[in-house]
């Protein structure tokens, strides 16, 4: 288990690094992670590399016993690289180069920044290929982040074209596949392929989605690139990156880019500068499940918040526990491994404002405490950190069906990322595990499966899904479901959901997209009826062929169509929701789909988490969570404000 902080020794005198390390060891740590933005210490001039100051690091570390995880340093390009070769900057959308400064500014799809790359992890692999003391080596830092998913430059513009050429190979299949005699479009030649800039009205949906997942490539490329260098020197290297939040909102696909790597790495922030007030607690817990969905495995923190954080606008601070309870939340979620970030706040910089774990007057105080006693506790719980975690719940992302809903929202209500996060919300509220997969991942092993807005269908994740429920499986769609193909078209002569009639026991007569999120109300029947229910966002009005119908829409147009269906095939179940329900309508069909397929959950007070962990010799420990300020009574034990126990 790797417990500890994130170093910067270059932004400090070299004579503080034993200091340093010595307070960082009466903190309780083992490991320190280093060297991510540091390329210009690195390589001062083109060609001479010089990593002597990590060499004084890495040597005092590993005297004291300190691990030591190395990032390549590619996030930041040296000054010397943007002057000699503006060209590897990226583009806004205006064509306005970004500028050097700041950081994640390269193109993902430059050559020459590939070549640089290559020479400088090369050079730094190389000389510490057999240095014991780094145990891990991180890949850049959180691609994607801050708008760096994006660029328009001209080489992702013609990089594009080839893209397009090697998935269509002939200007006719892609003609006939986009649909471009639609407003004169049809191309000639791919080079005539533009970049989806802004224009009048819009561009074309199914090149707008190939634009997506060429953006996707390109980092996934990117990323496999430096872990394949890194293996080729260090064949038994563990190697990591570190993922920023936002996963459904980023422009590639997180999943893939995990694939090639060992571990997922996570910074948890669930509170940023200029924000009045932390995320949920379940907004949290989603983005821990989604990260150890990844690869199904769990995973590490690589930067864990202490201080209250930001770069021009600062936060809200922390309040005394807080940001320890917060890492307590997230080894109950999967994380075996967590740093700090960061050691010491910067005096100089653009980060002077992320308070760290000590103050820039580096004088120990509540902070520096509260890790030392997180450290001090949690590790005595290794065994079970690293025991695997089996839920009975998933629910499916999709990248296409995220991108499709970016590029044709169809209701100004219709956010991807919260409308998973909502359905997440009642297993949460009953202290049940989610597994929060990718589409391709396996979901056999499941009691109950959910995939929301999955627009976009394709042939092998629907014979997965009927094969499930055949034998035996229940499975939940939402609106939205299989009414875009894979080139992000509709589907003629095909009843909605593309495929799946027979699977949910009907079909879709009509739609609409609603601009409240409470305007329409539902009768329930059957287990509901003489109930009533709220919802809002979009409808569709299911008419069942086979299905039995849970609720109505009880308006004047529409009281004969189905809001809510479910589905017996073969062995199985499927259910279908038709539109978007208010929170505790939504709980309430959550516990009837609980009591189906025989889960129970666990009653807290609102605020306060009990997540079950087992140890790999089947030891139960359960982690009582306060997220209030408020004294919490539950399972005949008290917490304090912000207060985590783990009991086993």
């Amino acid at each position: 288990m790797y417990l500890g902080v994130d170093y910067y020794p270059e932004q400090w005198d070299l004579d503080m690094v034993d200091e340093d390390l010595d307070t960082i060891l009466e903190l309780g740590a083992n490991t320190i992670r280093i060297g991510e933005f540091a390329w210009c210490r690195m390589e001062k001039e083109e060609g001479q590399f010089d990593f002597s100051l990590f060499d004084t690091v890495i040597n005092q570390a590993k005297a004291k016993g300190l691990n030591v995880i190395f990032g390549t340093p590619t996030a930041t390009l040296p000054a010397w690289l943007a002057k000699k070769h503006p060209e590897v900057l990226s583009e806004f959308e205006n064509g306005q180069k970004r500028s050097f400064g700041g950081r994640r500014n390269y193109c993902f799809n430059s050559d020459i920044y590939k070549d640089y790359s290559t020479k400088i992890i090369s050079a730094l692999l190389t000389h510490y290929k057999e240095e014991s003391a780094i145990v891990s080596w991180q890949t850049d830092n959180e691609f994607g982040h801050e708008g760096s998913d994006i660029c328009y430059c001209s080489n992702c513009h013609n990089k594009f074209q080839k893209f397009l050429q090697n998935k269509y190979n002939t200007i006719t299949n892609l003609n006939e596949t986009y649909g471009t005699i639609f407003w004169s479009q049809e191309y000639t030649n791919f080079d005539e392929i533009p970049l989806p800039l802004s224009t009048i009205a819009t561009h074309n949906p199914s090149l707008r989605m190939d634009w997506e997942l060429f953006l996707s490539e390109s980092i996934e490329n990117y990323s496999k690139f430096q872990v394949d260098l890194i293996k080729e020197i260090i064949p038994n290297a563990e190697v990591l990156h570190d993922f920023s939040g936002g996963g459904l909102t980023k422009h590639f696909d997180f999943a893939k880019v995990a694939a090639p790597l060992d571990i997922v790495a996570y910074n948890n922030y669930p509170v940023w500068g200029g924000q009045k007030e932390p995320v949920p607690p379940h907004d949290i817990a989603f983005n821990l499940s989604f990260m150890r969905g990844l690869k199904q495995q769990n995973f590490m923190i690589t930067e864990a918040i202490m201080g209250a954080q930001g770069h021009d606008i600062t936060g809200y601070l922390p309040r005394p526990n807080q940001a320890k309870m917060w890492s307590y939340q997230a080894m109950a979620y999967g994380c075996n491994s967590l740093l700090y970030f960061r050691y010491r706040s910067a005096t100089k910089g653009a980060e002077q404002f992320c308070y760290g774990i000590l103050d820039a007057d580096n004088v120990k105080r509540r902070k520096f405490y509260e890790v030392q006693s997180f450290f001090k506790d949690i590790c005595q719980y290794e065994n079970m950190l690293y025991t695997p975690i089996e839920n009975e719940v998933c629910i499916i992302t999709d990248y296409q069906s995220m991108a499709a809903f970016r590029i044709q929202q169809q209701s100004i209500l219709l956010d991807y990322d919260q409308e998973l996060k909502n359905l997440y919300k009642p297993f949460h509220k009953n202290n049940i595990g989610v597994d929060v997969i990718p589409s391709e991942a396996d979901f056999s092993k499941y009691k109950l499966v959910i995939a929301p807005l999955m627009i976009v269908w394709n042939k092998k994740f629907q014979t997965r899904a009927k094969e499930y429920v055949k034998h035996g499986g229940h499975i939940v769609f939402t609106y939205r479901t299989a009414v875009k193909d894979v080139h992000n078209n509709l589907t003629f002569k095909k009843w909605l959901p593309t495929n799946y009639d027979d699977l949910i026991g009907g079909y879709i007569f009509e739609t609409e997209s609603l601009q409240e999120f409470d305007c329409i109300p539902l009768k329930g029947s059957e287990h509901f009826e003489n109930t009533t229910a709220t919802a809002g966002v979009f409808r569709e009005f299911i008419e069942p062929t086979t299905a039995t119908t849970l609720f109505t829409y009880n308006d004047q147009f529409y009281d004969t169509y189905s809001a809510i269906t479910e589905n017996h095939f073969g062995q199985g179940m499927s259910y279908y929701l038709g539109t978007s329900l208010v929170p505790e309508d939504l709980n309430k069909f959550v516990e009837y789909l609980l009591n189906k397929v025989n889960i129970q959950g666990i009653t807290t007070p609102e605020g306060v988490e009990c997540i079950k962990r087992l140890d790999s010799n089947g030891k139960i420990y359960k982690f009582l969570i306060n997220h209030t300020d408020k004294l919490q009574h539950v399972l005949d034990d008290i917490l304090e404000p912000y207060e985590v126990k783990i009991l086993g």
